[in-house]
């Protein structure tokens, strides 16, 4: 089962009954997620919260850190999902909030999941219904499996950097320590190499074709053998890639604390600037 699937043949599988989908719309930012489900979203899908159900409390770990497993079980059991459930996630439209929570239901042991491609915004493109209507879906009986894919710590991060690749997915300024907008210290993991996502994006929010994918991994040193890890500010867009190379079958683990946890702790090693070479 691939990934990504399209809004038409979503369309097709909600109407044989086939699918169980989920609205996972968040903005770092501005309009929070659940107003933005409040104004429109996918007839049948609840909402599913990133902050409280998708990550744990911001601190030490990150601001967006693994999440508590039965937290997470219940919030996914109160959308309706059980064990045997084929699920669909999406967002607004480039799939990142999608992505965490695709990255988060195969670390708690349900691979049956993949992302809309281009997110409500192709829903509504492709000329399908939107609606206000909030469902209430019976109690699913999911059972979460933390740990069942492999997830990077600040030392796995740090080892990937030496050992693999490890793909800072985060603009180039936020990579150079030019600007940050966000973390209290600039610069990226010493050794680790830059790969913004919106490189992988087509200009509708959905991934770029695969050979193009597979082309600006390559020019990063990313080849279907080679161990790579994923970072960014909190641990979002890093599973947005993770994705994004998922499609391609190159498997990528993602560092969830990312810069914000890697920043926390004043002893670890900040580096600035171009990657060298």
């Amino acid at each position: 089962m691939g990934a990504l699937i399209s809004a038409d043949d979503l369309a097709g599988e909600l109407a044989r009954g086939g699918v169980r989908v989920l609205d996972v719309q968040y903005t770092l930012a501005s309009t929070p997620g659940r107003e933005l489900y409040a104004a429109g979203h996918l007839p049948g899908a609840p909402f599913l919260d990133l902050d409280t159900a998708l990550a744990g409390p911001p601190g030490a770990r990150g601001r967006h850190p693994l999440p508590d497993p039965e937290v997470l079980q219940e919030a996914l059991r109160a959308c309706g999902v059980g064990d045997d459930d084929e699920v669909v996630v999406y967002d607004q439209r480039t799939s990142l909030s999608a992505a965490r929570a695709w990255w988060v239901l195969r670390w708690a042991g349900h691979p049956q999941v993949r992302v809309l491609d281009g997110g409500l915004a192709a829903w509504e493109r492709a000329g399908h219904a939107v609606t206000t209507e909030v469902p209430a879906p019976d109690r699913g009986d999911l059972v979460v499996r933390p740990g069942s894919v492999p997830v990077l710590d600040a030392d796995g991060a740090a080892t990937m950097a030496r050992t693999g690749v490890l793909l800072d997915v985060r603009s180039a300024e936020r990579y150079r320590g030019e600007v940050e907008p966000i973390d209290r210290v600039a610069g990226h993991v010493p050794g680790s190499v830059n790969l913004p996502m919106t490189e992988l994006l087509a200009d509708d929010g959905t991934f770029l074709p695969p050979a193009r994918i597979r082309e600006r991994a390559a020019a990063v040193g990313v080849h279907r053998d080679t161990p790579v890890g994923t970072s960014c500010g909190s641990g979002v867009t890093a599973a947005q890639m993770a994705l994004a190379l998922h499609t391609v079958r190159i498997d990528a683990v993602p560092y969830v604390g990312s810069w914000s946890e890697w920043v926390e702790d004043a002893s670890r090693p900040v580096a600035t600037g171009p990657e060298p070479g």
